[in-house]
């Protein structure tokens, strides 16, 4: 079996303790390939495992898709996840790294093991690129870019904005800040690295004084450092946060909105968010973002595994670089905005 990756992907050259899941399969299946998450439980990274089971159970019993990763997003963890699939013998690894330069360590160890590791949704830093065979995922500046654009939209005479991201060292992220950064400010995208350059007054934009947050992909977490900026700040512009966090957790999403809903309602505050996921796309509808722009985790975890196939039969990616769809959805598109990514 061989995805039609034309379809479904642009593509560009340019455990302490860990939490174990395997999809269904037959018991003759040969070869072992690791999914590994920067934690288990993050709806977005169950989004890639489903599709990592889909490539294995259509492989027709050649590999078998195991999900392992930190009950946390920690790096120091997340490599402890990979050593010890490394000392188990899976056949190829898959990365989201949760801190790229403790997990190079990670993809050292698995070129010394001679396994073949990829990245997908986040990558190691690009001195490191020769560890990995390929990077999987979103074109993760684009994010930041049209999160940057949904908001200028809304707010063109510019303002104060609060960038929430997940972690201090997570490149994803730190591209995505640097997209809308450099969008909202007028910068020449060559200018700075990730995570850019920060806004102090550029095009109208300023950052707030507190921000950017660092959530580490804890929602709980993520819901209280909004709440804190909102009463803090309560004529903030615009709140950006480069993942879907608080949209995780929707109840709790809407009660710590609920007494700004005014403002969203009348474009006071923007708030633009990463990420599509079905429980976030009935917030927008709600109102209570104005825009998501999102990516595909069902496209990676299943693309990741098609990559890891060829590998080890020999064949090298057909680029470095393969990026999924990247839908961006607004009220007046929220219906259909998702509709081609399967």
């Amino acid at each position: 079996m061989r995805l039609n990756l034309s379809k479904i992907a642009f593509l560009g050259g340019a455990l302490a303790v860990a939490a174990t899941f395997a999809a269904p399969q037959d018991a003759n299946a040969q070869l072992k390939f690791a999914l590994v998450p920067k934690t288990v439980d993050n709806p977005f990274f169950i989004e890639s495992r489903d599709g990592c089971f889909k490539a294995a159970a259509a492989s027709n019993g050649a590999f078998e898709c195991l999900f392992e990763g930190p009950p946390i997003t920690d790096g120091a963890q997340q490599l402890q996840v990979i050593q010890d699939l490394i000392s188990r013998g899976v056949d190829g690894l898959a990365v989201s790294p949760a801190d790229a330069n403790i997990i190079a360590a990670g993809a050292e160890a698995a070129k010394a093991a001679g396994i073949p590791f990829i990245t997908w949704d986040a990558d190691l830093v690009a001195e490191d690129f020769n560890l990995r065979a390929a990077f999987v995922g979103t074109k993760n500046r684009d994010i930041g870019v049209n999160l940057a654009l949904q908001v200028q939209a809304l707010k063109p005479e510019g303002g104060t904005i609060c960038i929430q991201s997940g972690g201090v060292a997570a490149a994803n992220h730190n591209e995505r800040m640097d997209g809308i950064r450099d969008t909202l400010g007028g910068f020449d995208d060559a200018s700075t690295a990730a995570p850019g350059q920060r806004l102090e007054g550029d095009n109208g934009w300023t950052e707030a004084a507190q921000c950017p947050l660092f959530t580490e992909d804890d929602f709980a977490l993520s819901i209280q450092q909004m709440e804190d900026i909102f009463t803090a700040l309560p004529d903030l512009d615009a709140f950006v946060p480069t993942g879907g966090f608080e949209q995780f957790l929707p109840d709790a999403n809407r009660a710590a909105l609920a007494p700004y809903k005014d403002r969203l309602d009348s474009h006071a505050t923007v708030i633009a968010i990463a990420d599509v996921l079905p429980i976030q796309l009935e917030q927008l509808k709600e109102g209570w973002s104005h825009a998501n722009v999102g990516q595909c985790p069902f496209c990676m975890g299943e693309i990741a595994m098609q990559v890891l196939l060829d590998l080890v039969n020999g064949k090298q990616p057909e680029a470095e670089f393969i990026f999924t769809p990247l839908p961006v959805c607004t009220p007046e598109n929220v219906d259909t905005c998702t509709s081609d990514l399967g």
